[in-house]
């Protein structure tokens, strides 16, 4: 019994030192201190990861389809009028919003960024309350008005009871409107009289998109849009003029919901237009993105990056339009965030490897801090001993 208790005493990985063999130094009590000190930072900072999230990400192919991609926007154009500015939304597919109006805001501003009026409708002149008469004369009693279209009628009948709607039946059939003093509900409408009172005014357009989850643009233009020999192009010509300051600034641009971390590359970003006509690009790339929070709740949404353009045009050509352009593409790749909480053996394990001196991340505490003792302790022996010998000599 007493020779297998001797043979485990020999496995004994921590022998006892006699204290009388002990020698203690200043140098060792100054580097113990600050070991001690830099061991406490180092356990405090383990036990904030324990107790804090931490965010894994990783990249996969983006395997969605018949999804919607949802654009937020606030941008603000401090020289060009509300009742000037519209905006379209076209995709790779063909498919096109024109002159968009719903879930939009515009504010109309004055020469100093404050706002006048807010026009929870969107784009377009007021409808006629009162109208006096109908295609071709006086209205009967109890008659119904129906105002005419001027021609662009896609159905027989077709009543067109506003300038806005008049200017909408032109642009469904691609037409341009060449004078608006000839249209009836514009003059008594006073729609140039509406676009002279708002003229040296801004506008501040803000609200959301719904397009198809495919490659397309959304922009900001003057006049009302239409195709021409599948050409979009805006009628300009109702303003009577052809140039326009679009100089701008995004409050905010999103691809989908916000979630913690997301930076948006646009957001706050200004230009200001130094040249007469011409149209300003930015060229977006959007990535797919999906963000788990620590209790599982997970919000679809996109990252993008950007780049920016600006394209001069002369005056007179359609394939040159003036406007604020975005046009984005979208990455296979997504990305995913997925909140969680470090393991608590994985803690353990980091505490232990902070206290005892394990070779990890900390790069051991206490073996460094034993290594750097015994070199100043035998480095300033050797030098003292040095100095003995040259005494005798």
């Amino acid at each position: 019994m007493e020779g297998i208790m001797n043979k485990l005493r020999h496995l004994d990985a921590y022998p006892k030192v006699n204290e009388d063999f002990y020698s203690r130094t200043l140098s060792g009590g100054f580097i113990t201190l600050v070991s001690s000190v830099f061991m406490l930072l180092l356990f405090f900072s383990e036990i904030r990861l324990y107790l804090h999230p931490v965010v894994e990400t990783k990249l996969v192919v983006d395997t969605s389809r018949g999804e919607t991609l949802r654009i937020n926007f606030d941008v603000t154009f401090p020289a060009i009028a509300c009742s000037i500015l519209s905006l379209d939304a076209i995709d790779i597919s063909g498919e096109q919003h024109l002159d968009v109006k719903h879930d939009i805001v515009k504010k109309r501003l004055d020469v100093n960024g404050n706002v006048i009026e807010v026009r929870p409708d969107g784009v377009g002149s007021r409808k006629m309350e009162k109208p006096l008469q109908r295609q071709g004369g006086r209205l009967e009693h109890n008659e119904t008005y129906c105002g005419s279209c001027y021609g662009a009628e896609s159905i027989d009948g077709e009543c067109c009871n506003s300038c806005e709607e008049v200017r909408d039946a032109y642009r469904k059939i691609g037409w341009a409107m060449s004078d608006l003093d000839l249209i009836e509900q514009c003059k008594r409408e006073g729609f140039f009289q509406k676009i002279k009172d708002e003229e040296g005014e801004g506008c501040n357009i803000y609200g959301s998109l719904e397009v198809k989850k495919v490659a397309g643009n959304f922009h900001f233009a003057p006049g009302k849009s239409f195709d021409q020999s599948n050409i979009h192009v805006h009628d300009l010509q109702a303003f009577r003029k052809d140039r326009f300051n679009l100089s701008h600034t995004i409050n905010r641009l999103a691809f989908g919901d916000y979630f913690p971390g997301v930076v948006n590359p646009l957001d706050g970003v200004q230009w200001m237009q130094k040249q007469p006509i011409g149209m300003y690009q930015y060229f977006i790339k959007v990535v797919p993105t999906m963000y788990t929070d620590e209790n599982g709740h997970t919000i679809q949404t996109n990252q993008f990056s950007v780049t920016e353009h600006f394209k001069g045009a002369e005056r007179g050509l359609l394939d040159n339009l003036s406007g604020v352009f975005f046009i984005y593409d979208l990455s296979p790749i997504k990305v995913t965030f997925a909140e969680g909480h470090v393991s608590f053996l994985h803690f353990l394990t980091n505490v232990c490897a902070i206290v005892g001196g394990v070779v990890h991340c900390t790069a051991g505490v206490f073996a460094v801090s034993g290594i750097i003792d015994s070199c100043i302790y035998h480095g300033q022996k050797a030098m003292k001993k040095k100095m003995e010998i040259g005494k005798f000599n």
